[in-house]
């Protein structure tokens, strides 16, 4: 769960949703079929299992990383290119905003409505995603947020940006995320096999974080300096770079059973939900995460106080904690995949919860700056073995032909939890002290730690179930 609640674009969750993201590609030559039942891959998947009390097949052998040439090495680089400028973005474009209005409340809409889209449209963008082939709504979407995002770098040069228009594009964007991140994590198997996805998804969130946190964050101030407009176009120019790299992917279709007649976009969208609803693990995790993302909504709403009110460190101390989680982050990608092969998917999604619980009581209870770059060093390796172990069981668990409406049944849940968090962070920051939120989260945390109890019985699996209809 990253510190970012806004869903990274690769990411399926830009760093999101809540989170992040992330992508998944596979290995090898854009032909590559994974393993052999079907090819929806994903960046943030879920997967489907005909009831954890069943027999598991047994683990076929493969690969354990994908091959860097090929569809794996494009889709990588769309998604580091797309994570860099989308940084670029979100740094200059809070800062524009309080140019244009000292009004908070108008101020926040543009941060509500770069949520608002995943609630009313997210279980729909999922059912779409399964219905059309994902590389080309993939770069389509691209396009079109590319053609955005240069109109809009247009305007900012020509002095025509409002805070009107800032509103109108955090919905746009969003709103077209909600088709890219559900179509990105049903296309991942189809890049990738079965047991290289867990490395491929580390790569993957690993390269994003490098280009978000390390290499875009320290330009934003040398892009303005160059004019107002130029985070904007260069944001726009990554977009249209993403587009080319995912359209010349070779994918050959998934396996799925014929559609029936007069099948409906509401039928799609409740099999999706009741797909992820009667999977035992699936339900586990997905509950999980929810109380998780609820905790992350607090934390991160109310952070930057914790750091310069309650630690007393000021700004300089806050950019240092974001350091800290972001390289602990880094570092959790390296081993992320070795984590779970020792200590198994279920085992290492609860161990972990249960140290990201003792690393929030550490920050809401020692009043130091450097307990507090240790929690969160901590707190982002053990994020990031989460991200990547969760994308992965979904992706392994989610049937073919149905991974883009179960990713986005538990991306809706996830993505609308964070608001509420935000929400009661800030409240118990107000009645009961800066410092409330942490502990707040670290209960939540707990909770999500209980939640999985259910899916530890379950084993791993690196193959498919069958396609759905």
């Amino acid at each position: 769960m990253p510190l970012s609640v806004p869903a990274a674009r690769f990411s399926g969750v830009r760093e999101t949703s809540t989170g992040p993201v992330r992508w998944a590609a596979r290995p090898g030559s854009g032909d590559e079929r994974g393993d052999g039942h079907g090819r929806h891959g994903h960046w943030h998947g879920h997967r489907y299992g005909r009831g954890c009390g069943s027999r598991e097949p047994p683990l076929q052998p493969g690969p354990a990383a994908p091959a860097w040439r090929g569809g794996f090495g494009r889709l990588w680089a769309a998604a580091v290119l797309s994570r860099f400028g989308d940084a670029l973005r979100g740094a200059a474009l809070p800062l524009l905003a309080v140019r244009l209005t000292d009004d908070p409340f108008l101020v926040s809409l543009v941060t509500a409505c770069g949520f608002l889209p995943w609630l009313l449209f997210g279980l729909l963008g999922g059912a779409v995603a399964d219905r059309v082939d994902q590389r080309r709504a993939m770069w389509s979407v691209d396009v079109l947020r590319g053609a955005l995002m240069a109109a809009f770098a247009l305007a900012v040069a020509l002095g025509l940006a409002t805070i009107a228009l800032l509103i109108a594009l955090a919905f746009a964007l969003t709103t077209l995320q909600t088709l890219f991140d559900n179509a990105a994590t049903a296309l991942l198997p189809s890049v990738v096999p079965g047991s290289a996805l867990s490395s491929a998804n580390a790569r993957l969130m690993t390269g994003q974080q490098i280009a978000g946190s390390f290499l875009a964050a320290p330009l934003v101030p040398a892009a303005l300096a160059l004019g107002a407009a130029a985070p904007y176009a260069a944001d726009a120019a990554t977009y249209l770079a993403a587009a080319v790299l995912i359209a010349s992917l070779r994918v050959t279709a998934p396996e799925r059973k014929p559609r029936s007649a007069g099948r409906t976009l509401r039928r799609d969208i409740a099999e999706g939900i009741g797909v992820l609803w009667r999977d035992r693990v699936l339900r586990s995790l997905c509950l999980s995460n929810a109380l998780s993302s609820v905790g992350m909504g607090a934390l991160i709403a109310t952070l930057v106080l914790h750091v310069t009110g309650w630690l007393g460190a000021g700004e300089t101390g806050y950019a240092a904690v974001l350091t800290a989680y972001g390289a602990g982050s880094v570092l959790g990608g390296l081993v992320a995949g070795r984590v779970t092969r020792r200590a198994g998917q279920a085992r290492a999604l609860f161990l972990g919860l249960v140290l990201q619980t003792g690393c929030l009581v550490v920050l809401g209870s020692v009043r130091g700056l450097p307990a507090a770059l240790a929690a969160l060093g901590v707190f982002g390796v053990i994020g990031m073995v989460w991200n990547v172990t969760e994308v992965t069981m979904m992706q392994q668990r989610s049937p073919a032909g149905m991974l883009g409406r179960v990713s986005a049944a538990s991306r809706t849940l996830s993505t609308g939890s964070a608001p509420l968090g935000a929400v009661l962070g800030g409240a118990a920051a107000a009645a009961w002290g800066l410092n409330t939120p942490a502990l707040l989260t670290a209960a939540l945390f707990a909770l999500g730690a209980l939640a999985l109890i259910p899916a530890l019985r379950a084993p791993d699996r690196e193959g498919r179930p069958p396609a759905a209809a």
